[in-house]
């Protein structure tokens, strides 16, 4: 299984699962085309009401994530757009958590370094 729910998240677990799918698709985890796996089988998997997942597809297809196939599931779009837009929305996201440390009184440096210990490691790779 490609994903797993937090139980500790406040968000709905719909949106945890959107948030995740989009993240792996943007990353390019999942390949244009792949398939995603059934709205039965991810129920059954998460111990999760199948409507739960349905929506969470839905809205995956409704913002160009994935398509659906009538009969054969749900399927990676492929469309780099969406990538990119979700690749921006990112960046807005981590502009603002470094504005914020910097009001907080993180130096650069100390931004460096949690960026190195994410990425595992204090070398140029």
């Amino acid at each position: 299984m490609l994903i797993s729910i937090d139980v500790r998240d406040r968000r709905p677990i719909y949106e945890q699962i959107v948030e995740k799918y989009e993240t792996l698709i943007a990353g390019g985890v999942m390949a244009p085309g792949e398939q995603l796996p059934s709205v039965r089988q991810m129920a059954s998997e998460l111990s999760i009401n199948p409507n739960t997942i349905q929506k969470a597809y839905a809205i995956l297809e409704m913002k160009g994530f994935t398509y659906t196939v009538k009969g054969r599931g749900s399927f990676v779009s492929g469309d780099q757009a969406v990538a990119e837009r979700k690749r921006g929305i990112w960046r807005e996201k981590f502009i603002s958590l470094v504005r914020e440390g910097k009001e907080l009184g993180m130096t650069d440096s100390a931004v460096l370094a949690a960026v190195r210990e994410v990425y595992g490691g204090g070398g140029d790779d």
